[in-house]
């Protein structure tokens, strides 16, 4: 495992998608408890460009699945980390280190709410990552199909962004819900038809 002292300069690039049990327009976004009470939901980061020092993580993807009792920052929350297949073992370590929050970035933040981490599941991903239109299946225990929000009295699609200029996942995520969502393995839930986005990351570090 690395350690602040022994992590490599890195940057990613690529897309990030989400799902989650709030509502549409998740008020975790601005500061607010989420919609019920308690958090679950699932990130999953599609790398298109990026290194870890000299490893290229070019065209990889992974995900945390995690639920929390109550908000995220008040922690005891758990994840189960969903990486790829493709990877290497180098790249799997590498990725192990963002996860863990040894390397900055967004999951450093993640990780200090985190009681318990389920061991990684290693699986095959078919993705197509297209806005409202995108596909993501991660062998049995992730899926994550997009539909584009609609209005409740007409049927037309409803679009909306929100903007995050300080925001630690992405500066702005588009919103839209779920044809399908469930994750299958060490945690466990189904929220089709809630809140979902999508946004556009440039992470570096470490920080």
């Amino acid at each position: 495992m690395s350690t602040a002292s022994t992590v490599p300069t890195w940057q990613l690039k690529g897309t990030v998608v989400l799902a989650c049990n709030c509502e549409y327009g998740c008020p975790c976004d601005f500061n607010a408890p989420p919609s019920h009470g308690n958090c679950e939901g699932t990130w999953t980061w599609h790398i298109e460009e990026g290194h870890f020092g000299g490893l290229d993580m070019s065209g990889l993807h992974f995900a945390a699945a995690c639920k929390w009792p109550g908000q995220i920052h008040e922690g005891n929350g758990e994840a189960v980390p969903i990486l790829d297949a493709a990877a290497s073992p180098e790249q799997l370590a590498a990725v192990g280190t963002l996860l863990g929050g040894q390397a900055g970035g967004p999951w450093a933040i993640v990780a200090t709410t985190l009681t318990k981490v389920h061991d990684p599941q290693i699986v095959a991903w078919d993705t197509h990552i297209d806005g409202a239109n995108t596909t993501i299946a991660a062998g049995d225990v992730l899926t994550m199909n997009a539909a584009p929000m609609r209005n409740p009295v007409t049927g037309a699609v409803h679009e909306a962004t929100v903007l995050l200029p300080t925001g630690f996942i992405a500066p702005a995520m588009h919103k839209m819900t779920t044809s399908a969502f469930s994750v299958r393995d060490g945690i466990r839930y189904d929220y089709t038809g809630k809140d979902s986005a999508w946004g556009d990351f440039d992470y570096r570090g470490p920080s």
